[in-house]
């Protein structure tokens, strides 16, 4: 079937990493404590390898764990080492003795989905006409409305106040576009410093510090599809500068897009910790902002039109109270939705040639478990 050879391909290529790179190792231990019921495909996969199940046994046995770490495989192009996190469980990705921790992304979506309905709507691959009928129905938290207004473009922002208690609230922004339903454009108005200086006034740089190359096994981490194709996956970093009544701030995030073979898309994120300093770059160091959580669903709910919904619960640093932070923070998204609003409009043809751009380097949506 369809799905049993995107599992195929990324298993292949798994073993690539293994026989033919020996500095590249993925541990084969992770593809059966993962996937036991997909050993009969497994052992297909090895015998075009030309190799024997007993060999294969020998180097479960030979390849040892880098500082006492197993079930590893290599996904960072970087050769520092990474402390692991105490926020969520944490399984490791190591490149010669160097570990960069990935969450419980069980964890994670689950608590994306409680947050973000539409989020859920993505992952669970709604059609676009229940899709449609997200917004309408009642939430399972309880949110407080700040605004509410179908005429403008970001439809309601509401929060829920010292959510998890975590000591800053977390804010919800919704919007229905007209135009195609393409994340990794959206994703470009955060992460491309260009993009960005179009709607936010405070930024000063921003950047992916740490690519993940190896995106396959950063599907497999992920369950094989269980929250979609992960297209894109690093550590970034976000350095602001003073703006009204708060001064820069800089930021250490691990971030990922997922897309959905439905047209949507999740972008989400969170905080690297104290530990994981090293990784900022050298200079003078600022007040550390930290987003405990973060998700931007996108799905279409028709031919050309679809929702969005932005989550962010960020602790601003220092000692501003929230009353003065959250209407900044809230003005600057609500700038991002009118900057998204203008461009999936493709005015002056910019979306046009983004899709073109990106189509050419096989990034809109074309990871490896939604090739053909």
């Amino acid at each position: 079937s369809r799905q049993n050879f995107k599992k195929l391909v990324i298993i292949k290529s798994s073993l690539h990493h293994l026989f033919n790179n020996p500095a590249r190792r993925f541990t084969l231990l992770q593809l059966v404590a993962y996937h036991i019921h997909y050993l009969q495909t497994f052992k297909m996969v090895l015998l075009r390898f030309n190799i024997v199940m007993t060999a294969a046994t020998l180097c479960l046995n030979i390849l040892p764990s880098t500082n006492g770490l197993s079930n590893t495989a290599t996904i960072f192009d970087m050769h520092t080492a990474v402390a692991p996190s105490q926020t969520v469980e944490q399984s490791s990705f190591v490149q010669s003795g160097v570990e960069i921790e990935m969450p419980d992304f069980d964890a994670l979506f689950d608590r994306i989905q409680e947050v973000s309905p539409l989020a859920k709507a993505a992952i669970n691959e709604l059609s676009p006409g229940e899709a449609s009928r997200v917004f309408d129905k009642p939430d399972l938290l309880t949110w407080k409305k700040i605004e509410e207004n179908k005429k403008n473009v970001v439809t309601q922002v509401a929060k829920i106040d010292n959510y998890q208690n975590l000591g800053c609230p977390i804010l919800r922004f919704r919007a229905s576009l007209e135009g195609p339903c393409v994340g990794n454009a959206f994703a470009s108005f955060i992460m491309d410093i260009e993009e960005r200086s179009k709607w936010d006034p405070s930024i000063n740089q921003v950047y992916e510090a740490y690519p993940i190359r190896d995106l396959d096994a950063a599907n497999i981490q992920m369950g094989f599809g269980k929250y979609g194709d992960c297209s894109c996956l690093g550590v970034g970093y976000c350095q602001t500068k003073n703006y009204l009544a708060v001064s820069g701030r800089e930021q250490l995030t691990l971030c990922g897009i997922q897309n959905f073979e439905n047209g949507g898309a999740i972008m989400w994120g969170t905080e690297m910790e104290d530990w994981h300093n090293h990784l900022l770059p050298p200079g003078k160091r600022t007040t550390r902002a930290r987003s405990h959580l973060f998700s931007t669903a996108l799905v279409p709910t028709g031919d050309n039109t679809f929702d969005i919904e932005y989550c962010l619960q960020i602790d601003i640093g220092g000692n501003l109270p929230t009353w003065i932070t959250t209407p900044v923070l809230t003005e600057t998204v609500k700038n991002l939705f009118r900057h998204a609003k203008h461009f999936f409009k493709n005015e002056d043809s910019k979306l046009e040639m983004f899709i073109k751009e990106h189509e050419s380097k096989h990034e809109i949506g074309h990871g490896i478990l939604m090739t053909p």
